[in-house]
């Protein structure tokens, strides 16, 4: 990874019936507590489990997408923290999927913690799943989540950023190394004269 910085994540699903209308939200802060961004996303009719799961790979997939190298998650979902920490079993087979998408995003972490907390220690994460539900609800349009990265690669694989960076010179692009990117990362990038 190229960032040792860490971030916390609150993460928290919501299903209005379970199974029914279901969105996850995600509030990300510095590990001095200091806000970075929060998001949600509407899910469509399912359970509060697999919105709960759902919310957590969305964190994963922030963390490593802006290199991240180390997360903490935060959640109010007894069930899926115990299930990451391997102290419950995945009986679930809608769930199993993604907890092993999770299993394989945490190994591309230097280090990862997931705690359980009630809920009124996840309020933040809770009202961005709320206000997913009820703009899906009255038919509105949230932004999107953060974009998330393209497929993770197969266990095992060892990521190592690559580093490329450009500078025109006499109207060629001429390679240097500043900006790390993953394998298959893609990025906005803008050009910009210097003065």
């Amino acid at each position: 990874m190229t960032t040792s910085s860490e971030i916390i994540a609150h993460v928290d699903g919501a299903s209005r019936g379970n199974p029914g209308p279901a969105a996850y939200g995600v509030a990300i802060e510095t590990a001095a507590g200091e806000p970075v961004t929060g998001f949600g996303k509407y899910l469509g009719e399912t359970t509060n489990n697999f919105a709960e799961y759902q919310g957590l790979l969305a964190a994963l997939e922030f963390a490593l997408s802006r290199h991240y190298s180390r997360l903490k998650v935060v959640t109010d979902s007894e069930l899926m923290a115990r299930q990451i920490e391997g102290r419950y079993k995945v009986r679930s087979p809608d769930l199993k999927p993604l907890y092993d998408k999770a299993q394989t995003l945490i190994r591309r972490l230097e280090s990862f913690s997931i705690r359980h907390v009630l809920r009124e220690h996840n309020r933040e994460a809770d009202r961005l799943a709320n206000k997913a539900l009820d703009a899906a609800a009255r038919g509105d349009t949230l932004p999107p989540a953060p974009p998330r990265p393209l497929a993770p690669p197969a266990p095992g694989t060892t990521v190592k950023p690559l580093r490329t960076a450009a500078t025109f010179r006499s109207g060629i692009l001429k390679p240097h190394t500043q900006l790390p990117l993953f394998d298959g990362e893609e990025v906005d990038l803008e050009i910009h004269r210097k003065a």
